[in-house]
């Protein structure tokens, strides 16, 4: 019993903890977007955001939490969908739609799938934008601006993050509500609401960051 009871715990604790984890990610990704969205004001505008966040001594521990944020998320994500694998070994010959009160969607068939595109993605754009080269700006700042539009200048780079950010958004698509569903969130009212709002934030930030990519390539290069 003792035994059955622990990988009860088990099993809550790793939803609870990819909730969290989930949610914590969701939220930099709204403060991410915004400070994006100041490319499109300019280069001065955006280098002098860019340099005020840098500068802060607080980011490397910010950065490092993010980190740790992510991992946990990961390992637990991958250790839960191990856990229901093992649960059904031999997968159904024909899936069958679940019906118009179902949650299951693409989006939440493929959350895996799409966690480990967007693992891809992470290490690819922090080696390109964090650790690109060091371009001084005026004033002796990082042109981060000047970093960016070389980037997006390749077009194979932009596909590669416009599909990117598609990914991110059927990831929030399904995550957002789930997340939330993890903490306990299940009253019918608040569902349906946590759902739309998972939705709508999927649509926004993902269209938002693709906005920036090909504004970046269609006329960053002329600010």
């Amino acid at each position: 019993m003792s035994t059955r009871l622990r990988a009860l715990d088990s099993s809550v604790a790793t939803k609870i903890l990819i909730g969290v984890t989930g949610l914590a990610l969701f939220l930099f990704l709204i403060t991410h977007i915004i400070g994006n969205s100041l490319f499109l004001l300019g280069p001065t505008i955006f280098n002098t955001y860019a340099h005020t966040l840098t500068s802060n001594p607080l980011v490397p521990v910010i950065e490092l939490g993010l980190l740790l944020i992510f991992l946990v998320h990961i390992v637990k994500a991958v250790k839960m969908f191990g856990a229901n694998k093992q649960a059904r070994p031999i997968q159904y010959e024909r899936k069958e739609p679940a019906g118009a009160t179902s949650r299951k969607s693409l989006a939440s068939s493929t959350m895996i799938l799409s966690g480990f595109w967007l693992l891809l993605f992470v290490v690819v754009h922090v080696k390109g934008f964090k650790y690109g080269p060091e371009y001084e700006g005026p004033g002796g700042v990082r042109d981060l601006y000047r970093l960016v539009t070389e980037a997006f200048g390749n077009p194979l780079i932009v596909l590669f993050y416009v599909v990117s950010m598609l990914v991110v958004g059927s990831h929030l698509w399904h995550g957002v509500s789930s997340a939330f569903q993890s903490l306990g969130v299940s009253h019918k009212q608040w569902t349906g609401r946590l759902l739309t709002f998972g939705r709508v934030a999927a649509v926004v930030i993902s269209g938002g960051f693709v906005v920036i990519a090909l504004w970046a390539y269609l006329f960053g290069g002329r600010s």
